[in-house]
């Protein structure tokens, strides 16, 4: 897995890309996550185009992703989820507590800041 960041009015943009396994995967998105809090950036847009797989680890990094935002008055939401990551999310039902947009432009617009 690879991270990219961009920072727009406010908001980090984390493209991901590659397969997500959870392992190191989680330790690295874990970091980036802190990272963030440790500049005062608690909004944050997973681009999920470039992903190609993702496991049921690659889930719970996700779930860490969030909760790490949430617990510190911001938020994580996800863009451009394939069809593969969207089907994942129904079955565990993790579509009820992550928000997702088709764009990353929606997801940027859908923050009030």
């Amino acid at each position: 897995m690879e991270i990219s960041a961009l920072e727009k009015n406010g908001v980090v943009v984390l493209s991901l890309s590659g397969k997500i396994m959870g392992g190191p995967d989680g330790t690295l998105l874990n970091d980036k996550m802190h990272e963030l809090l440790d500049k005062n950036q608690k909004y944050v847009v997973v681009n999920l185009k470039e992903v190609n797989w993702m496991n049921s680890s690659g889930l719970g990094m996700l779930i860490g992703a969030l909760t790490t935002m949430r617990a510190n008055n911001g938020d994580l939401k996800l863009a451009c989820i394939t069809k593969k990551i969207e089907s994942l999310m129904v079955i565990t039902k993790l579509n009820k507590f992550f928000t997702t947009f088709e764009t990353v432009e929606d997801a940027l617009e859908s923050f009030k800041l």
